[in-house]
């Protein structure tokens, strides 16, 4: 237990984090290999292209997602905010969920391809990240 009365969810091992840590950089090339815009792998949040992130969590991994240029993911968080009937999405926020949801479909399947063993990410705790769990040589 922490100071605060609850459990933080607990970090990887470091021998882990150095595995994912490779993975994520061949992932990273494998995606760069392709054309597609890949972020730096020190970048903040706010630059477009794909994001290969490592989770430090015990249970987190390898995940890569689609970043959209700031200023599109800032008027999705404007109309959201403004409220909005969820049966009824603005033709806008329906365009940005289909961009997301091709650009993780094509991300997944150019790491499938390349050897990767990948699997959509739990949508409740990452998203639309691709889940990259190994990769055969």
């Amino acid at each position: 237990m922490s100071q605060h009365d609850f459990d933080l969810p607990p970090k990887a091992a470091p021998d882990v984090m150095r595995r994912r840590t490779e993975l994520a950089g061949k992932a990273r090339d494998a995606l760069k290999q392709t054309g597609l815009p890949v972020c730096r792998e020190d970048s903040s949040e706010g630059e477009s292209g794909v994001n290969v992130r490592v989770d430090h969590l015990a249970d987190g991994g390898v995940l890569v997602e689609w970043n959209t240029r700031e200023e599109f993911t800032s008027e999705i968080v404007e109309i959201l905010a403004s409220g909005v009937d969820p049966s009824d999405l603005p033709q806008e926020v329906r365009h940005y969920e289909n961009v997301q949801t091709c650009m993780r479909e094509t991300i997944l399947n150019i790491l499938a391809s390349a050897g990767f063993d990948v699997e959509r990410a739990d949508a409740h705790s990452y998203g639309k990240a691709v889940h990259v769990r190994g990769c055969d040589p």
